[in-house]
């Protein structure tokens, strides 16, 4: 076992707490301090871990010996940390989606690669064995179309409503299933995209879509269709990414393929269970292998680059090409 790694958090919400328990139960991984603007979310988390406690994640990353900084914030607040992470030799890991300003990306992308840190970016669904079934299924055959829909709840965090801080729900929250067409399918290289506001223009301060759909153009001329809504406040909803191949449909889902016409134990089988996403993380850190990492920075920043197209197509009512990362 190689020595202990010491990780840093910028945040302390949910989603980063998710990250720290997982972390926790791996052998000789420490949380050694954590940041967030909410003095009594932070104190909370610090006593748990014992770790040293922030407000500022600059100050954080001058003072502390880390070897891990993981970066759990909104879209909008992906600033400076993953850089200055990088710069001081740390290994980032960054939640989705990645950015909210595509050239913010390049910067920090740019900063990863000089450094010659590891990153990881948290699709943890690429891990998934169901997911891997998939693609090995859809890797020896031609990909007609690619549906995707996400008409699922609404966040009550307040930032989550507004489209300046959160992009909407299709780059926030449907992030997850245009990764994984991607993973699956491969290069999405352009997108038109129509939104509107139709049911719930009610909510206070919300400036978001409540209904998005785009119609994707892969790199291999297969075509793809996403749709989202976050209208369902009083629970159920729709969630399903579906591929078109010759005479078949393949459904991915997390509890097991399903596979229309017929069956393929190959693809439908049980899925087996994988490691965490950090556990992968770590287990890249301590070997030196990215090899673990289901997606880079830069891979994920690809994710993000294809739903802030779909906002700009949106915005101009014109299809918009895909930028290459």
């Amino acid at each position: 076992m190689a020595d202990e790694v010491r990780v840093a958090f910028v945040g302390a919400g949910g989603n980063a707490q998710g990250h720290m328990g997982r972390l926790a139960e791996i052998e000789n991984v420490e949380i050694v301090a954590i940041c967030d603007l909410v003095e009594e979310k932070v104190q909370q988390a610090c006593a748990e871990y014992e770790a040293a406690a922030y407000t500022d994640y600059r100050a954080m990353l001058d003072e502390i010996e880390a070897e891990v900084v993981y970066v759990s914030v909104p879209p909008f607040a992906h600033e400076y940390a993953e850089v200055l992470a990088a710069r001081k030799g740390c290994h980032v890991f960054v939640e989705k989606p990645v950015v909210l300003n595509m050239d913010k990306g390049y910067e920090i992308a740019e900063e990863i690669d000089k450094a010659g840190v590891l990153s990881c970016v948290g699709y943890q669904l690429r891990l998934l064995d169901s997911v891997q079934r998939a693609r090995r299924y859809l890797a020896t055959r031609t990909i007609g179309m690619v549906s995707a829909h996400r008409w699922g709840g609404f966040p009550e965090t307040a930032w989550w409503r507004v489209m300046g801080q959160s992009g909407g729900q299709l780059h926030e929250q449907t992030t997850h299933q245009v990764d994984l067409m991607r993973y699956l399918a491969g290069e999405i290289v352009e997108v038109y995209a129509q939104y509107s506001l139709r049911v719930m223009s009610d909510v206070d301060n919300l400036d978001i879509p409540d209904a998005q759909g785009a119609l994707l153009k892969f790199q291999d001329g297969a075509i793809g269709t996403i749709v989202t809504s976050p209208m369902m406040r009083q629970g159920g909803g729709v969630s399903d990414l579906k591929f078109l191949v010759e005479d078949h449909v393949l459904e991915w889902q997390i509890g097991g393929n399903i596979l229309m016409p017929d069956d393929d134990a190959e693809v439908t089988g049980e899925p087996q269970e994988t490691m965490s996403i950090d556990e992968a993380f770590i287990v890249a850190i301590r070997s030196e292998d990215s090899g673990t990492i289901p997606c880079s920075y830069r891979s994920g920043l690809q994710t993000s680059a294809v739903t802030l197209a779909a906002n700009e197509s949106a915005r101009t009512k014109k299809p918009v090409e895909v930028p290459v990362i």
